[in-house]
Order: structure tokens, then sequence, then C-alpha cells
């Protein structure tokens, strides 16, 4: 374990180094992918390596379900997260304050541990809070409607108003090939992962603009398989109903491989940060 732990260290100390991004107190959150290390944990790094945690005590965790069906959010009913470089212990009052909501389901020990769209941020987070006690609000996203994404991102605006709380959005974007049940392709781009990076970058322009409608409208007309939709429009929808005017930066994207024929598959990955707009 203390291999594993100084091995994992030392993976994510190089990506952040190579990454080389300035730590900005006015980040307020990130998009990330949360898919396994080898595959985008150098993308994630452009992603966790803008935070600066000196005055960061709350990180909000919204990551979307991959297995759980639910209609609503749901909190962890877990007391501490545990990774193999530091353990992350959940915010109980927070978690309370929410729930005295009515608006939040709980989730099981089971299904926590089963879902991995936060559980591949929290070593990241482990790192860069090093020395930084905080606390995190795991939430997951389930499969919600355009009102309750609006509602939800209306319920938690207040939390990003305050500077101590920073908030961690999981989301990988394309899943392309037969195996996803998703291969369009606008020949116009030539090569497939030409047209696949077209197909994102047309999404993440439009996250930039903040606008959740105009996403919701790509999103219905090109059903590109982003498995964070939900979570990217929760977070939407809080920067929109924020007193503090915050704009979402992507930084980078990289693809697990490059597509040329349909037998093909990949996962694209992007990462951005969230900052005060001064």
């Amino acid at each position: 374990m203390q291999d594993l732990a100084k091995e994992l260290a030392e993976e994510l100390d190089g990506w952040l180094m190579e990454a080389g991004l300035p730590k900005s107190s006015d980040v307020r959150g990130v998009i990330a992918p949360h898919a396994g290390y080898s595959y985008s944990g150098r993308a994630a790094a452009y992603a966790f390596g803008n935070i600066d945690p000196t005055n960061i005590s709350h990180v909000f965790l919204l990551g979307p379900s991959h297995h759980y069906y639910t209609p609503k959010c749901a909190l962890s009913t877990a007391t501490v997260y545990k990774t193999p470089i530091g353990d992350l212990p959940i915010d109980l009052e927070v978690i309370e304050e929410l729930k005295a909501t009515g608006k939040f389901e709980l989730m099981n020990l089971r299904v926590d541990e089963a879902e991995h769209s936060m559980e591949m941020h929290l070593p990241y987070l482990a790192k860069v809070f090093e020395g930084h006690p905080m606390k995190v609000v795991p939430i997951l996203v389930g499969a919600l409607s355009a009102e309750s994404e609006t509602m939800y991102g209306k319920l938690l605006a207040k939390y990003i108003d305050d500077a101590q709380n920073f908030f961690s959005v999981s989301s990988d974007f394309c899943h392309w090939g037969s195996r996803f049940n998703y291969m369009h392709y606008d020949k116009k781009y030539g090569a497939i992962h030409k047209s696949i990076e077209a197909l994102d970058k047309m999404g993440m322009d439009i996250i930039e603009t903040g606008d959740a409608d105009a996403f919701k409208e790509y999103l219905s007309e090109y059903d590109n398989t982003i498995c964070g939709r939900h979570p990217i429009s929760v977070f939407l929808h809080m920067l929109r109903n924020s007193t503090t005017r915050i704009k979402i930066k992507f930084l980078r994207y990289e693809q697990s491989s490059q597509c040329k024929t349909t037998r093909d598959s990949s996962v694209s990955y992007a990462s951005a940060a969230a900052k005060v707009d001064a």
C-alpha cells in the first residue's frame, strides 16, 4: 500500500508540474474527467492544477450516476472518503443542511462505492489540498429533467458565492464507437477523430458561454455522449443564479485514441476552470 501511495502521489505531482498552471484563488470550480489515470490523468491535471487550496474549506463533488438510476440528486451517507494519499472527511453539517431541503435522496454505501465518477477526483483533491484541511460534499447527480437541473442549480447557487466553497464537476466527453452505441460522423472534418473533436469543441464552446439552455439544445440535437451532462447543467444553472460572476474556460482536450475507422472507439477528456470574472 505504501509503495502504491508513493507511486500515485509521484504520478499526480508529475502531471501537475507538467501542466505548469498558476494557482489562483479566483478559481472556484473545475470540470474534470473521471477515467482511469492512465487514460485521463494527464488531462485532469489541467483542471486540478489551477486550485489554490489556501482559503477553501469545502469541496462539493458533482458526479453523474453510471449504475444507479435516480431522477434526483443523492447525498453520500459515508463519513469519510479514503484515498491512498490521504483521507477526505465528509462535511456532515452541509449534508444535513441539504437533506433538510427535502430535495435530495440518500445513496447507500454500495451505490457510493460502485460509482467512479467522484472517486476519480479524490486522489487529485487529496494531493492538491495536502496540508490544507477541507471537507467534501459528495452529490451524485441523477438523470435529471430540465426542471430539476434548474431547481438544483438555484438551490446550490448560494454555496458558490462563498469563496470557501469549491466545486469539482465530473464528466468525460464523447464516447464514440459501436460499443457506446454512438457513431456521429460529419465527413466535412475528414478523419473521424477530427469530427469527434469538432463535436466536443462545439459543446465546450457552449459551456464556456454559461448558457444552460443552449447546452440542452446542443445535447438534444447531437446527443453527444457527455456522461456528466447533468452535473455540468446543474453547475451552469448555479453560475446563472449566483451573484458572483464566474466564467468557465477549457484548458485541455484529449482523446483516448484517434478513431480512423468505424471499428475504432474512443473517449474524450476535457478539463476546465471556473474563474471569477473580474
